[in-house]
């Protein structure tokens, strides 16, 4: 897929606020400070579509990004960051479950994971919430240029070691690099598929 057209549309501080629910929709998710900003802008092939900061927690709102006048790309709040107070951290999650529950163009959500960590309980039950609610998810490993190949590949399996203990299968996962553009091509047409199925 080429992307020959990104602008920022609007920032909603819950799903009501959101655009019309006219095109197909992805969303990516994950801790605070995994890298989602730099995602979006690396696969966007732009510096600052999504605003990133050195400190964790900067996105705040449920950003939509239209994608060559066809198909939203979501920047959401990051989930875990222990540094605000605990009556913000129960605002963002219950703004993002209303979001991922009620938003029903929404075709994926990309759960964001720091590939240097071992796998993180934080992630693990947010996963294991999206299961149990049908919510259909792929998981991104990110900052892979941290690692060599044996360790991107160990970090995966770890994850998928422990979630294959209470899953039936496990879900389908990306390795990604923002610095190095390392598998842009591969998760952009992993998004063209989706849309080729939804929009026929």
């Amino acid at each position: 897929m080429d992307i020959h057209k990104a602008q920022f549309v609007k920032s909603s501080a819950d799903v009501k606020g959101c655009p019309p629910s006219d095109r197909p929709e992805y969303a990516f998710i994950g801790r605070s400070n995994v890298g989602k900003s730099s995602l979006i802008n690396m696969l966007t092939n732009q510096k600052s579509l999504a605003k990133t900061a050195v400190d964790p927690g900067k996105t705040r709102l449920i950003n939509h990004f239209l994608i060559n006048d066809d198909w939203y790309m979501v920047d959401l709040p990051g989930y875990g960051y222990a540094r605000t107070s605990k009556s913000m951290r129960e605002q963002f999650d219950k703004m993002i479950r209303e979001y991922i529950l009620r938003r029903d163009n929404l075709v994926c959500l990309f759960v964001l994971i720091d590939s240097r960590h071992e796998p993180l309980e934080i992630d693990l039950k947010f996963m294991e919430w999206l299961g149990e609610n049908g919510v259909p998810f792929v998981m991104i490993f990110t900052k892979s240029d941290k690692l060599n190949v044996t360790k991107r590949i160990d970090c995966i399996d770890n994850y998928k070691k422990i979630m294959l203990e209470t899953w039936e299968t496990t879900p389908l996962a990306f390795i990604t690099s923002s610095a190095k553009r390392f598998g842009r091509e591969e998760l952009l047409d992993y998004i063209d598929e989706l849309n080729s199925t939804v929009q026929q």
